[in-house]
């Protein structure tokens, strides 16, 4: 591999990591103003740009020379890319996972409240007395 051909792939991997910075700041501004649903239509997309990312990196981390030759200031332009990446990567997660918690907390509200108002009375059994069953229809699984 050639110096210019590092030098690209250092570039590269600059540019990816600022744009999955960019996503995850406009993805984070939509949970903190608890409007996760606009996030929803680049989800795909983000996934997409993540994945290779982790790709990337690992191959990067896993592979030293492919960076050994790259100038000081794109070896730098990387690692200050790297850094506001994981600085808002961790601010996504929190915002992602409180998401996820308050979602699940509606779920839960709801199944308690149908289950609360259904009907339990299924009809009548041997000895003509009506039986009580469960009502709770809605099936809460807890795993994300």
């Amino acid at each position: 591999m050639t110096v210019a051909d590092m030098q690209e792939r250092a570039r590269q991997m600059t540019t990816l990591t600022e744009r999955l910075t960019e996503r995850l700041t406009i993805e984070l501004a939509a949970f903190e103003a608890r409007r996760p649903q606009d996030v929803a239509a680049t989800v795909a997309e983000t996934q997409e740009m993540a994945n290779l990312y982790r790709r990337e990196s690992a191959r990067m981390k896993a592979d030293r020379a492919l960076l050994a030759e790259v100038p000081d200031r794109d070896r730098s332009a990387l690692a200050t890319a790297t850094r506001a990446f994981e600085a808002i990567l961790t601010r996504h997660a929190r915002a992602v996972e409180a998401a996820r918690t308050v979602s699940e907390g509606i779920v839960r509200a709801i199944a308690a409240e149908v289950a609360e108002v259904r009907h339990r009375s299924a009809g009548y059994g041997a000895g003509g007395r009506a039986e009580a069953v469960d009502g709770r229809a809605v099936t809460f699984n807890r795993m994300a």
